[in-house]
């Protein structure tokens, strides 16, 4: 059977089944790098679902949480934590003046950021939020509503209201949609479940006129594309429109759970005593790894080697695109890739796991690259030389 067969095993008898999972059992992981419980070396350039981005494992992270662990593990949010104050600072100055909800994932930070939404429409009776087709903002009931894809729907309905799906990139379509509802516009700036759409600067620029003008509440969900992938620490930032309020999760924490949905303006003190609460939310340890984040990517200029790493990835991608018709399009922002195909990607996300290149593909057509922020052009040279062989097969 081997070792990941005894693990296949046990979780065919003892875990629910609601992932699509592949026989790969990690082990460990250093870097743009993890080994399988056999022994075998991957390069990983999709980490954890963009949760690693700056790698697995940074020493920084891995220093913070077991120094933090030996002292205190959790606070409850009714008294104060000095590493969950540090956390909310080290965002605030990185993002906009405002204040954060700590959570515990995208979903939840998504749900705390509809809450605020709908609180802040509640005394004129708008609760209404427009979202955009294809994108993704979690799994529970009210985000698969707000999520533009109807897969996640199935099997769960009635689901509730309050939701309203448009296009995205079209500001005729949001205009169309809005009513005397409308309390909120919510969206992803690079869309990347949905197969890495990037909008238009002037389309971006006209939604924040728009709730402007309307009084609505502009959400950017940021959970895939903070922390700096995107080559700015947050993807608002390469348009130059602040939402009223951001969400975050993922790379935030380096490899622990935290989410966080950021408020400013006028939606900084919608939320008051009683309105929202997460019991793990922003806890010792999460915060510790989430400042070893914030550290890691200040010390190793994590920033600018996203940007000289997009520039080299996009450059071997488009030799790759000249070499092989089925490559319609590289399109990327920082280190946020899609590839997209005329033909299906399963099989070659497949065969570059068998040859020991971890990748995603979304949309049944679009490779989805994502490698660390602390990616190595010679990291980059073996896992396109990996996907150049796959692709030679087809």
């Amino acid at each position: 059977m081997g070792k990941t067969g005894a693990v296949v095993s046990k979780y065919d008898k003892y875990v629910m089944n609601t992932y699509m999972r592949v026989p790969l059992c990690l082990e460990r992981g250093k870097g743009s790098y993890v080994w399988d419980i056999e022994g075998k070396r991957y390069i990983d350039f999709f980490p954890g679902w963009a949760v690693s981005g700056i790698g697995h494992c940074h020493p920084v992270v891995s220093g913070n949480v077991a120094a933090q662990a030996r002292k205190l593990m959790h606070v409850s949010n009714n008294y104060y934590s000095a590493i969950q104050a540090k956390v909310a600072e080290a965002i605030i100055k990185s993002a906009f003046d405002g204040k954060v909800f700590f959570a515990n994932s995208g979903a939840e930070a998504n749900e705390a950021a509809v809450k605020l939404a709908r609180k802040y429409g509640h005394p004129t009776g708008r609760y209404e939020i427009i979202t955009m087709t294809k994108s993704f903002h979690g799994r529970t009931i009210a985000m698969i509503t707000a999520t533009g894809q109807d897969k996640v729907k199935i099997g769960f309905e009635p689901l509730p209201v309050g939701f309203v799906h448009v296009p995205f990139n079209d500001i005729e379509a949001v205009k169309n949609a809005l009513n005397e509802k409308t309390v909120g516009i919510m969206l992803e700036p690079i869309q990347c479940e949905g197969g890495i759409n990037i909008p238009d600067i002037e389309y971006m620029r006209a939604l924040r006129k728009l709730c402007d003008e309307k009084d609505l509440v502009l959400i950017f969900d940021e959970v895939q594309t903070g922390m700096g992938r995107s080559g700015k620490m947050f993807a608002y930032q390469i348009f130059g429109v602040r939402p009223d309020v951001m969400t975050l999760a993922k790379s935030l924490g380096g490899g622990l759970p935290i989410g966080a949905c950021v408020a400013g303006g006028k939606c900084r003190d919608v939320l008051t005593p009683g309105t929202h609460a997460s019991t793990f939310g922003g806890s010792p340890i999460v915060c510790s790894a989430a400042l070893g984040v914030f550290d890691a990517i200040k010390k190793g200029k994590l920033l600018a080697n996203t940007n000289k790493m997009a520039a080299y990835l996009r450059k071997k991608l488009e030799a790759l695109k000249r070499k092989y018709r089925f490559i319609k399009e590289v399109r990327n922002v920082g280190l946020i890739f899609g590839v997209e195909l005329s033909v299906k990607g399963a099989d070659i996300y497949k065969e570059c796991m068998e040859e020991g290149l971890l990748i995603n593909c979304t949309q049944d057509m679009v490779l989805r690259i994502m490698p660390s922020m602390a990616v190595k052009k010679a990291e980059i040279d073996e896992a396109v030389a990996i996907l150049d062989k796959v692709l030679a097969k087809l």
